[in-house]
């Protein structure tokens, strides 16, 4: 999508705000791009450090939106997977802005979990009731209006794309351990929602396994 519709190219330069594990870097350094991996957390910037060991054209960045690190005009795309609820959004506007070279595009990405089922939506319940954040940091927050105010009314856009993991036991435990506004390891409500989420597995699974269903959107545009 990024090449179709922004024009990504193997000699563009991306910053990957957020980028946490590496995920997302990983693609883009697929595609031929140089990266630039901005992640606040040490743990999270050491384990992407360590998947994309060796990586020439990844370049590890101690930094966060706000304050990047990078030079001014540096960059072609600036992306943000999984991360843009966390932003001071006017101070990351500002920020995206100095780094962007003209004409440079920015791309905001969610997987987001759909609700519809009784498993599903049972795992979304159990969140509402034990993640103490879990409305506070709830990317489906980023509506319209949001993208209007960040873009600029009217001067973005979103496509949308389905997909799935089936995960055993341990990897829906693992999922809930690995999610930010889960309640804290070894605290009692982790307990008590581990408890519970074990039940609803065992009610539901397939063949020892469960689909966890995202659409996966991600809005794409220029800055005002």
């Amino acid at each position: 999508m990024l090449k179709r519709e922004c024009g990504l190219k193997e000699e563009s330069k991306v910053a990957d705000i957020g980028s946490g594990t590496g995920i997302l870097s990983k693609l883009l350094l697929e595609a031929g791009c140089e990266v630039w991996g901005v992640e606040p957390n040490a743990e999270m910037r050491e384990a992407g450090e360590k998947q994309l060991a060796g990586e020439a054209r990844f370049h590890s960045v101690d930094g966060r939106a706000e304050a990047t690190g990078l030079g001014d005009g540096s960059v072609d795309f600036v992306t943000a997977a999984q991360s843009f609820h966390w932003f001071d959004i006017p101070a990351a506007k500002l920020e995206f802005r100095r780094i962007l070279r003209p004409g440079g595009w920015v791309m905001l990405a969610w997987n987001e979990r759909m609700t519809e089922g009784k498993f599903l939506g049972a795992y979304e319940a159990l969140l509402k009731e034990y993640g103490p954040d879990y409305a506070k940091v709830d990317h489906r927050r980023m509506d319209e209006s949001v993208m209007d105010s960040f873009f600029g009314a009217g001067k973005w856009r979103m496509e949308t794309f389905f997909n799935q993991q089936w995960l055993d036991l341990a990897g829906v435990l693992g999922r809930l351990d690995s999610s930010s506004y889960a309640p804290p390891p070894g605290s009692e409500a982790r307990k008590r929602m581990g408890e519970e989420l074990k039940a609803l597995f065992n009610e539901y699974n397939r063949d020892g396994r469960t689909p966890f269903r995202y659409e996966t959107k991600a809005y794409v545009g220029k800055l005002d």
